[in-house]
């Protein structure tokens, strides 16, 4: 998460105030499994090129096909290397039924690989990743099976990377690539450690680059005026914004491209530790964050202009 940033449905429904506000229903358990699967010793902490994260992206390839989303590319890896490192990004698609807007797209992403091993801890060195990032991991798969079953104008990818931990390599491939082939990215929005809520805020998580666009604005307005995104002046003075898989597409699409995380530097201890599990996330917290975030993405794919835009800063 946030690379090298310090030293030390299943259901649908309709609110009663706005149609287009949709309520959904996403299950404590599946995402409580998802997570415990993900950050199990059995994955070894899903290094790059190992056969931990082969058994993840396996495990999220197989949950795309189960909810409909298809493959963007011939099949959903997005292969590259780094080095004599075999990375590969699983790509899932969805389509909009727009017959202009489809072919403007957003992409939901999150990075799924980790660091491998850690710190020895009472004879325990692997390092599981479950707030960082299998936490954001699962809020995807848990997005991409809402939006499979969802009538969206714009077409959506679900986007899982790997090699983040290495150097944001997963996604500065992927932003590259579809550079090249002309894609129309309206907005890239990252989930990276959603495992915890925050402490004392009047939002249900933080933006990076918070003043680089209207994003959160727009969001919190199409979420009914809730606060669902805010800014923490941490992420800020920390330069988060550079520091997750976001960036690239930023640098490479200039469009709004920004990270949501509910770590605020008060929250989790466990970051790059063994002790990153599972039992320590709080699985009705992330259901209910993945939840309060469909509506403002369901509107955003919606819009008949696009009306999240950088600004001058």
């Amino acid at each position: 998460m946030f690379l090298v940033f310090f030293t030390t449905l299943a259901c649908t429904g309709q609110t009663d105030k706005n149609p287009d506000i949709v309520k959904a229903e996403v299950s404590k358990n599946e995402v409580q499994d998802d997570l415990k699967y993900l950050s199990s010793d059995e994955l070894m902490g899903r290094k790059t090129g190992t056969k931990g994260i082969e058994d993840a992206a396996v495990f999220i390839e197989n949950k795309f096909k189960d909810f409909g989303v298809e493959p963007y590319f011939e099949t959903y890896r997005d292969n590259f290397m780094i080095n004599d490192i075999q990375g590969f990004n699983i790509v899932g698609y969805v389509e909009g039924n727009d017959p202009e807007l489809k072919d403007e797209f957003i992409i939901i992403g999150a990075h799924y690989d980790h660091i491998g091993t850690g710190k020895e801890v009472e004879e325990d060195t692997i390092a599981n990743g479950a707030n960082d990032n299998a936490a954001g991991t699962v809020g995807v798969i848990q997005l991409a099976k809402h939006f499979a079953n969802s009538e969206n104008k714009r077409s959506i990818l679900f986007a899982l990377f790997s090699g983040e931990e290495m150097g944001l390599k997963g996604s500065k491939h992927l932003a590259e690539k579809l550079k090249e082939e002309g894609l129309d990215l309206y907005v890239m929005f990252n989930l990276e450690m959603i495992g915890v809520p925050m402490k004392a805020k009047d939002y249900r998580a933080y933006l990076t680059g918070f003043e680089k666009s209207n994003l959160a604005e727009k969001f919190n307005e199409y979420s009914e005026g809730e606060q669902i995104l805010g800014f923490l002046p941490q992420a800020q003075q920390m330069s988060l914004f550079r520091r997750s898989d976001n960036y690239p597409f930023f640098e490479v699409f200039n469009v709004p491209s920004q990270t949501v995380s509910t770590f605020d530097f008060s929250n989790y201890p466990y970051y790059h530790h063994v002790d990153d599990e599972s039992e320590f996330l709080n699985a009705e917290f992330m259901a209910s964050l993945i939840e309060d975030l469909i509506p403002g993405l369901r509107k955003m794919a919606n819009t008949g202009d696009k009306e999240i835009k950088m600004t001058n800063e």
